[in-house]
């Protein structure tokens, strides 16, 4: 490949330590992925040089934390190519980002419409969609899974009808690592006059997203699985869906005028962007798309193809291990358990972690998709641009003892 892994991997002061007397092998990108040392110190550079609030002050400092958390919003426009810099919202997540959109639509939907979610979807992309069929009388449908684990997505044909206003899909399933096929879902949802929310928050760290090409109407990420800080993310939407939806929280910097009346709201973002925001994050969000720009999403995307086409390689070599949607198109992540009777896929986390290595195991917060499979959880190993094959074959000889010590 046409990067550097060592290079990169010393950007990573956490790589460094040792967990339990071993090397760490932090393979649980999924949750969170580590943050190199530029976004670490540019967290340290604004509270020690800039820390000052933002669009309210004409003193110096308060202007040029302004310009920085403002240049880290162009950088993000960029990053996705949205239209406009003000398609930019800054929220605390993705959930965060979901919950603006569902709670927006509360007095635009009505009993008579239809929101179309999956049986593939991270909690943060159900639970919303159900407060807010329960305050409208809107009706939630879902396209369901193959017994492969992969959307059954000859489906969505019968579930769009004229009624339907939203379709919420992610581009890559937290759980399972599966690629969707939001292309597709987009056209098809297009074709009936509905919008399309994309959940990008296991996409973004790992290949190109350009909205304008996807055509997808409203699309969120977080920040921390990407490089970046927690409690940042973003939610874009297509400027003349933005200016419809109403605001979702209210208070300063979000109005226009306000009287002991009535109050009017600001023009875009700052109509969604209520109170003080995480300065610090966001500036630190748009270090970590520059460090991401520094090697190349498409140059990520490719070697962490090579890192998960590897991991299912080696997974495949035991029969012992049974993985999920071992065919599809997989991205950042593979997951997998021991098809040993009683044995649980955190038995085979706490026997990795005494070796140094970090996987996920549990729900994954998908439940739907536990049911699906008839598991409680799986064993999820998850990828970032600084994980190499040597960690892999670590890894692996992990789960031998794993298989000699449960099996």
């Amino acid at each position: 490949m046409s990067i550097d892994i060592q290079q990169i991997r010393s950007q990573f002061p956490i790589l460094e330590r040792e967990v339990n007397g071993k090397p760490l092998v932090y393979l649980d990108n999924g949750a969170t992925s580590q943050k190199p040392k530029v976004v670490l110190d540019i967290l340290d550079e604004y509270y020690e040089k800039y820390n000052a609030n933002v669009h309210r002050g004409i003193h110096t400092l308060s202007q040029e934390a302004t310009d920085l958390m403002e240049e880290s919003r162009r950088k993000i426009q960029k990053f996705i190519n949205a239209k406009h810099d003000h398609e930019i919202i800054f929220t605390r997540g993705t959930t965060e980002g979901i919950n603006l959109v569902s709670n927006s639509l509360r007095n635009i939907l009505t009993a008579d419409d239809e929101i179309i979610i999956t049986e593939i979807e991270h909690h943060s992309n159900i639970v919303p969609w159900q407060l807010l069929c329960q305050r409208t009388g809107a009706k939630l449908k879902y396209i369901p899974l193959t017994a492969e684990g992969i959307l059954d997505i000859e489906k969505l044909d019968d579930l769009l009808t004229d009624k339907t206003k939203l379709v919420c899909v992610n581009q890559v399933s937290n759980a399972l690592g599966v690629v969707n096929p939001i292309k597709t879902i987009i056209e098809k949802a297009h074709s009936k006059g509905a919008w399309v929310l994309i959940d990008a928050a296991q996409s973004a760290p790992h290949t190109a997203i350009d909205v304008q090409e996807m055509e997808c109407d409203l699309l969120v990420f977080s920040g921390h699985k990407m490089y970046g800080p927690t409690g940042i993310g973003v939610l874009y939407g297509k400027e003349e869906i933005l200016n419809e939806l109403p605001p979702f929280h209210g208070g300063g910097e979000m109005i226009k005028d306000v009287t002991m009346e009535i109050s009017t709201y600001a023009c875009l973002p700052f109509k969604f962007e209520a109170g003080t925001p995480d300065i610090a994050g966001i500036i630190g969000l748009g270090a970590a798309v520059d460090f991401i720009n520094s090697i190349g999403i498409e140059n990520i995307h490719d070697y962490e193809k090579e890192l998960v086409d590897y991991t299912i390689q080696r997974l495949s070599e035991f029969d012992e291990v049974e993985i999920y949607a071992k065919d599809a198109e997989h991205s950042g992540a593979v997951s997998f358990n021991l098809k040993f009777d009683g044995v649980h896929s955190s038995d085979v986390g706490m026997i990795l972690d005494k070796k140094g290595i970090a996987v996920r195991t549990g729900h994954h917060c998908a439940q739907p998709i536990m049911q699906h499979f008839k598991v409680p959880g799986t064993v999820r190993a998850s990828f970032a641009v600084y994980n190499t094959k040597e960690e892999i074959d670590t890894f692996i000889d992990g789960l031998k003892t794993a298989i000699r010590m449960l099996g």
